[in-house]
């Protein structure tokens, strides 16, 4: 299927790792400009690298997201350098448990490196988008929908996210901008991974997750996130916005009793 991407600009933050790679490496594939905006810069120009040499268009640009001004600089940047701008992709976040048993400031300073960056950078980009008529896809979590336990600040600003998607899905309708979230839920990344490999019994928690995935009793692929990203930048999803995805295997909202069945 030709998505007619073709020499359209695509920024991601987060770019450099785990998810945000794989979509950075889908919107290149279907030869969009990719402009990485990440605060892991030896990374992400290794991934450009490898983009550049398989004569990919993409090129990284540094960036501490917390930081206002920053946001800015990264948008101005990446028009500067591809000409235009016509997908924002809200990718940069950490799970980074802030519970109810931190301090009120820790809860405040979650909530800055996880959300406070997608309001900045959408408002530093909403001329070019509208003016493109682009799209932004914002990356939520399964934890805005299920809860984790643990984890408040995180929690809250996925929550807000998919709050904005159908705020901002409203506020841009007449300007013809769509804004959609994809949701992920058991992702093997790197993070992950190392997540597992902290437990105590990795190989039997990997397995009782993978039992409660219904279809296929299997983890998502990244590239199954990155895939459903750049279908709904496309214009193949040119009716779509406001949409909350999720390309979980049914993990999210299919019952918990079905994994639990299929084990006894």
């Amino acid at each position: 299927m030709n998505l007619n991407l073709e020499g359209k600009v695509a920024l991601v933050t987060g770019g450099a790792k785990g998810i945000g790679s794989a979509i950075v490496r889908a919107f290149a594939a279907e030869g969009a400009v990719v402009s990485v905006v990440d605060r892991n810069p030896e990374v992400a120009d290794a991934l450009v690298a490898k983009l550049v040499k398989s004569d990919k268009k993409a090129f990284s640009i540094p960036t501490e997201l917390t930081d206002t001004n920053a946001c800015q600089q990264a948008i101005q940047e990446t028009i500067k350098k591809a000409g235009r701008l016509d997908f924002l992709i809200h990718n940069a976040g950490s799970n980074d448990g802030v519970g109810l048993d931190c301090q009120p400031e820790k809860f405040v300073e979650s909530i800055n490196k996880n959300l406070s960056h997608v309001f900045a950078l959408t408002h530093y980009s909403l001329d070019e988008l509208v003016k493109n008529k682009g799209a932004i896809i914002n990356i939520g979590s399964k934890v805005a929908q299920t809860g984790q336990g643990g984890t408040s600040g995180y929690a809250a600003a996925k929550g807000a996210m998919n709050a904005l998607t159908r705020e901002w899905a409203l506020d841009l309708a007449e300007r013809g901008v769509r804004v959609n979230a994809v949701i992920p839920a058991e992702v093997m990344t790197p993070m992950y991974r190392r997540w597992l490999d902290s437990l105590k019994n990795p190989q039997k928690t990997l397995q009782s997750i993978e039992h409660n995935i219904p279809l296929g009793r299997r983890m998502t692929l990244d590239r199954e996130i990155a895939d459903a990203v750049v279908f709904l930048a496309s214009d193949r999803s040119a009716h779509t916005t406001g949409q909350i995805f999720y390309p979980d295997g049914g993990y999210v909202h299919l019952d918990r009793s079905y994994g639990k069945i299929q084990l006894d």
